[in-house]
């Protein structure tokens, strides 16, 4: 069957939690309770100044950038994005996403359903 919503109507997960992270907003937008059986899409939000932790895990996931500006940190470096931007963060590789704008940086993400925590 196939599902159809808006954004607006998925109540957020917050992530605050200074040092580690903070002003993190998700969104499950895709995922088991719409019937997906092997992928998650989540909307991420994050407010200026904010940050996600810095950590590795054994799946990859996919991002695309949506609005504002940011950076992402990986194992060997660091890359700008903004909006029409795309990242691939393989398996393994640490990394943390970083609002460098003054404005909410929001992108779409995609892992596989193992690697999304509700």
């Amino acid at each position: 069957m196939v599902t159809v919503g808006k954004k607006g109507t998925v109540l957020p997960r917050i992530y605050d939690d200074a040092p580690a992270v903070r002003g993190v907003e998700k969104r499950v937008l895709i995922g088991p309770k719409q019937g997906a059986p092997r992928f998650v899409m989540r909307h991420f939000t994050l407010a200026p100044r904010g940050y996600s932790p810095e950590h590795a895990h054994p799946w990859e996931h996919e991002l695309y950038i949506l609005s504002g500006k940011g950076r992402v940190r990986f194992s060997d470096g660091a890359a700008e994005v903004g909006a029409g931007d795309f990242v691939f963060v393989p398996p393994l590789d640490r990394h943390q996403f970083l609002n460098t704008g003054d404005e909410p940086f929001e992108f779409l993400c995609v892992v596989p359903l193992t690697g999304d925590d509700g």
